[in-house]
């Protein structure tokens, strides 16, 4: 933990002394909704429509109720985001599978629409980097490259086309080494300098999950807050219990319910489509109370 402080501290003076030569957007309430964001210097790419919807991103569908319940859940966790002045959000899960990367994507892709806000989505799964092939995306470096190989940030960075005021940082090559990648003082400048840059921007890492890995627990300490994913009918009530436990060092501002269907229509068709739906500790436990998380074990047919 010095040695986070230590590097944390390091990371201010380097600001502080460079002057602050970055541009910054404005803050809430002051930014021009008529301006688009433009990017110079980070490589834009173009994801297909059709990729997008497919592998469940929200800008791949028109409105419906599958991209309501995600504006349901950016609402609810930039409401508490803003309430503490925090700007950084860590997406996990007890286990694997469970939902949490595309969880992760598609409450970037609609915090970012957020028309005060950009939104810097990275990929610190360093075990399993994935979100890149999301969108459809070739990454061949991303954060592992800028931790072990000194790759410059502004190389590596990727802006989807479709979706103003979102950057990606992929997660690079797979590191065997992952939790002291992530635990490294590098790492804690780095965490550092995206979260004051940009007064007006939000950093959601995609992180592995809590059981079974250190890497969460090892990066946990540099953000603000942090979010957990828990797919319905898969995920265990003794899972659930461990990961919380895991976090009680970490603000976590809620548990988000993932996978819970709903029956969507769609141009007279009717489909079934995934949602999710932001609930605290304390909701999830009264639930379980009631219920013996029989819906948590349940598998959907």
């Amino acid at each position: 933990m010095e040695r986070i402080k230590q590097a944390l501290e390091k990371a201010r003076l380097e600001r502080q002394t460079s002057g602050g030569t970055s541009a910054s957007p404005p803050r809430s309430g002051s930014a021009d909704i008529s301006a688009p964001v433009r990017y110079t210097h980070t490589r834009t790419v173009n994801t297909a429509k059709s990729i997008l919807q497919e592998r469940r991103i929200i800008s791949g569908f028109e409105q419906n109720e599958f991209t309501n319940a995600y504006k349901m859940l950016r609402t609810q966790v930039f409401q508490r985001l803003r309430e503490k002045g925090w700007n950084s959000l860590a997406v996990t899960s007890p286990g694997l599978n469970e939902g949490k990367t595309l969880t992760a994507i598609n409450l970037a892709i609609s915090l970012a629409m957020e028309v005060n806000y950009t939104v810097l989505l990275v990929d610190a799964d360093l075990r399993h980097p994935s979100v890149h092939s999301y969108f459809g995306i070739e990454a061949e470096s991303g954060l592992s490259d800028y931790l072990t190989a000194d790759k410059p940030l502004s190389e590596l960075l990727i802006h989807p086309e479709e979706i103003p005021g979102l950057v990606i940082l992929p997660g690079g090559k797979p590191l065997a080494n992952s939790a002291e990648m992530l635990n490294s003082p590098k790492m804690a400048r780095l965490v550092e300098e995206l979260k004051t840059r940009y007064p007006s921007r939000i950093i959601l890492f995609d992180l592995p999950p809590l059981l079974g890995v250190a890497d969460t627990l090892a990066f946990s300490p540099y953000v603000d807050a942090a979010l957990l994913v828990i797919e319905d009918g898969k995920t265990q009530a003794e899972d659930v219990k461990r990961a919380i436990g895991l976090l009680q060092g970490t603000n976590l501002i809620g548990t988000v319910l993932n996978k819970s269907w709903t029956n969507v229509q769609q141009e007279g068709d009717t489909s079934w489509m995934w949602s999710a739906h932001l609930r605290d500790a304390a909701q999830l436990f009264r639930t379980a109370a009631m219920s013996g998380f029989n819906r948590l074990r349940r598998r959907n047919s």
